[in-house]
């Protein structure tokens, strides 16, 4: 059962798994929408588009019961919390504390509900449960305060259930991908609001602070954004993958240039060489 699967990561997962042979639940926001067709219409008819908005109790619900009914006493063999969003990239100080809760609530809370609800159909299959965090999660960057702290949640949330969840033989693994081009940076409608909401509740002296020739270059970082990413998003499909299949999987994957050096350099030297790194 995989979350998210509109686009990105999740769609290219969805899609690569169901040409690999397996049964795909591919969750998504909107079952009518073009992600969701575009998946009816290139995938087998193994695969299962479910309607799944993380963040609504009773769609989990629901999605549960059609792959409880549809797997029976076989079990679930995995889990995959992908859906997530990002959020507009802006200093902590200047993000207004909207974007914290909505970031909690998709990329923390949404997923936690996923993996407590499917949990049985896990333990029947001593199943897989991966979480898709972000290199973010691990290590602080400048400009995801919000984003990153919700991720760090997740991999928290990982690495206990990682732990409890052992003596049923179910493995749990976070995944930390590094800058991927997957569409979740959103649309120019999503960037437009985001923004204005963001000047809007912004105290003057703050605004002053900053000054108005950083505020309007945000909007610039993040147009420039996808171009920072790698296009090619095999990396991270493989890492799932072994985390799926694997017989000893890792409990952590660092796919993507640059995703385990900055982790190394935070783990094993001084803050302020990080900071300054």
């Amino acid at each position: 059962m995989l979350s998210g699967s509109d686009t990105g990561i999740g769609h290219a997962l969805a899609k690569h798994l169901d040409s690999l042979g397996f049964v795909v639940f591919a969750g998504v926001l909107n079952k009518d929408g073009p992600g969701a067709a575009e998946l009816r219409r290139s995938c087998s008819q193994r695969l299962c588009v479910l309607q799944l908005d993380i963040t609504n109790t009773t769609q989990v619900k629901e999605a549960y019961l059609t792959v409880s009914e549809k797997v029976q006493n076989a079990g679930l063999w995995g889990v995959v919390n992908n859906a997530g969003i990002l959020g507009f990239p802006a200093d902590g100080e200047l993000l207004p504390m909207s974007t914290y809760r909505h970031c909690m609530e998709v990329n923390f809370f949404g997923a936690v509900e996923v993996s407590k609800t499917f949990l049985p159909l896990l333990r029947k299959s001593q199943g897989r449960l991966v979480n898709m965090s972000s290199m973010a999660g691990g290590i602080p960057l400048p400009r995801y305060a919000a984003y990153g702290a919700s991720k760090a949640a997740l991999s928290m949330f990982s690495g206990v259930m990682r732990q409890e969840l052992s003596k049923w033989g179910i493995k749990v693994m976070a995944i930390h991908p590094s800058g991927f081009r997957t569409g979740i940076e959103g649309t120019a409608e999503q960037w437009d609001r985001q923004e204005k909401e963001l000047m809007e509740n912004l105290p003057a002296d703050t605004r002053q602070a900053y000054g108005e020739e950083y505020l309007l270059g945000l909007r610039n970082y993040l147009l420039h954004l996808p171009s920072h990413c790698a296009p090619d998003l095999s990396p991270v499909l493989g890492s799932v993958l072994h985390a799926l299949l694997a017989r000893r999987p890792q409990g952590l994957y660092t796919p993507g240039k640059g995703a385990y050096a900055p982790l190394c350099i935070f783990c094993c030297f001084p803050l302020w060489f990080y900071d300054f790194f």
